[in-house]
């Protein structure tokens, strides 16, 4: 019995340090491997703080506008939210899209938007072209809608598809200015409409352009189409001379721009063979002086917008004659177009005009028919 107590005393010494050294060994693996794994993580962090997306400030338990998934996204929204909070709303989406009475509330809004665009945008082809006509009423429509928070459009006519084609749509694309998904990109160039390529080389850019079309009694375009040229060459024909081939037997020059722009069936029969009607939208250029509203009501229906320019945006300047945008919160003044707009036409003989509007009358007439409105200039 002695000789087994004493015997076993060594093994149990053995075990004991066997057991001490393992565990030992053990608690410094576990302690290299934290060091190690705690090192990977930091550095990971530091390497990747960069890419973060900063939070929104006002985020809360509001939605994201859409799937926003990156950090422009997320600052978009942030920027959107502040501007809400500003106005005292609690969903910025009211604010894009529901009109204010006061008329800063959408000036806000569109600052805010353009700024954000400017910011995070793309340059993008447009989505929809003002393409005619010249002296209808382009410039009015186009400074009109682009005070709409979901459009950016070029202030500069460019010309791209009857002078500058061969420059490429990637020199194109660069004249837009930045929009979001969400907004629409549009230009304006009245020179296209009597194009004879511009629509083959619209189609080709995109099928699904949507065309505007500002037109306006030939007869009244004309005369203010010379009146502006009169104005930069006033050693020009009279009007009569330019217009007529023989004023005693009726006569009318068509090889005269003036006059031949204002055949408006003519070259719609053109844009026919490239688009559907339904993607061409034509604003009444006498409507637009008498009824601003509802002429660029249907403009924003038809570019699929909420209708957030209204009456409470316009007042009519006696002195030009012409509708003018209210004065914004952020401008001392009212918005107008400029001094070349609504300026005095020259004097025409009334029977000049009456040989003139039976020369258009049949043109008139089958345009009418073809685009389903009567605009009223017989």
């Amino acid at each position: 019995m002695a000789h087994r107590f004493f015997s076993s005393r060594p093994t149990n010494r053995f075990s004991a340090r066997f057991a001490f050294i393992f565990t030992l060994s053990l608690s410094c693996t576990y302690l290299c491997y934290s060091i190690i794994f705690c090192r990977g993580t930091i550095m990971t962090n530091q390497g990747y703080e960069g890419d973060r997306c900063p939070p929104s400030k006002n985020a809360g338990g509001k939605k994201l506008l859409g799937n926003l998934e990156n950090c422009a996204s997320l600052e978009v929204r942030s920027a959107l939210d502040e501007t809400a909070a500003q106005r005292g709303s609690s969903d910025p989406r009211d604010q894009t899209k529901a009109p204010a009475s006061s008329g800063s509330h959408w000036t806000d809004v569109k600052l805010g938007n353009m700024s954000v665009a400017q910011k995070y945008g793309n340059k993008k082809l447009p989505n929809a072209l003002i393409v005619g006509v010249k002296k209808g009423g382009t410039r009015a429509v186009l400074e009109f809608i682009r005070i709409h928070p979901d459009v950016r459009a070029l202030g500069t006519e460019p010309h791209f598809f009857d002078r500058n084609y061969d420059r490429g749509l990637d020199w194109y694309r660069g004249l837009m200015p930045r929009t979001l998904d969400s907004q629409i990109t549009l230009e304006k160039t009245p020179s296209y409409f009597v194009t004879t390529e511009a629509p083959r080389r619209i189609s080709s850019m995109s099928h699904e352009t949507k065309l505007i079309v500002v037109v306006r009694n030939p007869v009244t375009r004309a005369i203010s189409d010379y009146t502006q040229t009169l104005s930069k060459k006033p050693d020009i024909p009279t009007f009569e001379e330019l217009a007529f081939k023989n004023r005693s037997l009726g006569l009318v020059d068509t090889s005269w721009n003036a006059i031949r722009i204002g055949m408006y069936i003519l070259h719609l029969e053109n844009w026919l063979q490239y688009f559907r009607l339904s993607q061409m939208h034509f604003v009444s250029g006498e409507r637009l002086i008498t009824d601003p509203a509802g002429e660029m009501g249907r403009v924003q229906d038809f570019l699929g917008l909420k209708r957030i320019i209204t009456d409470k945006h316009f007042y009519f300047n006696r002195t030009k004659g012409f509708p003018c945008l209210k004065k914004p919160e952020s401008s001392s003044q009212p918005r107008c177009l400029g001094k070349s707009k609504g300026r005095t036409h020259v004097q025409i003989d009334q029977e000049v005009i009456d040989q003139l509007q039976e020369f258009y009358r049949p043109f008139n007439i089958k345009f009418y028919e073809t685009v389903g409105q009567d605009f009223k200039w017989d």
